[in-house]
Formats: structure tokens, C-alpha cells, sequence
């Protein structure tokens, strides 16, 4: 088991949810400074400390143990929002329109006979 691949996963995550060690750290009920050993591989993390982390970065332990090209929705969602957040009205009708379009010819491209 390759924990600082496991660490680095985390982090990963963690800044994608824009949070600080600290953050997650309390979040997971540990020190900074154990959260910082974890994401540089250089401590070993309890079951207990690894599904807390899992639990609260919302994502499947397996994402965090392995290097899958797993969509997480939760990440997804939280990027777009922030995209439209600093949208004008006419921008965020103009993504969706867009975004429609997209998916229509998505659909299509996944279906070509229909």
C-alpha cells in the first residue's frame, strides 16, 4: 500500500473543496499535523482516521486508495456552481443554452440512429 499516493489523493481533494489542512483536520477530529504526515505518506492512518476523511471530502474510500477515473459528482457540482456564481444573468442563460445544446448532441453522438 502506497500511502503517500493515498495522501496525495487526499489532498487532491481536499483543495478541490478549497479546504485548508486545518480544516479538514478538525472536520476529521485530528491534528494538522497528523493530516499533513497522512498527505505526505509519512504516517500510516488508522481505518477509523482514513473513513473520516473519506466521509468528510464526500467521496468512496476506494477513490482515495486508488488512482480511478472516477467522476465525483460532488466536486463537479461544486465547480460549476462556483463558474455561475460569477456569471451575469445573460452569461448564466447563455451557459445553459449551451449546456443544453451540449447534451442534445451528446445524446445523439451516443445514439446515432435515433
Amino acid at each position: 500500500m502506497n500511502y503517500y499516493e493515498i495522501g496525495q489523493r487526499i489532498r487532491k481533494f481536499r483543495k478541490a473543496y478549497n479546504y485548508s489542512q486545518e480544516q479538514l483536520a478538525e472536520k476529521v477530529g485530528i491534528s494538522t499535523t497528523h493530516m499533513s504526515h497522512i498527505e505526505t505518506g509519512n504516517t500510516k492512518l488508522s481505518l477509523s482516521v482514513f473513513a473520516n476523511i473519506a466521509d468528510a471530502l464526500s467521496v468512496q474510500t476506494d477513490e482515495l486508495l486508488y488512482d480511478v477515473p472516477q467522476i465525483n459528482k460532488t466536486i463537479i457540482k461544486h465547480e460549476l456552481t462556483e463558474i455561475i456564481d460569477s456569471c451575469s444573468q445573460q452569461d448564466m442563460y447563455i451557459i445553459l443554452d449551451v449546456l443544453k445544446t451540449l447534451k442534445s448532441a451528446l445524446a445523439k453522438y451516443k445514439n446515432p440512429n435515433s
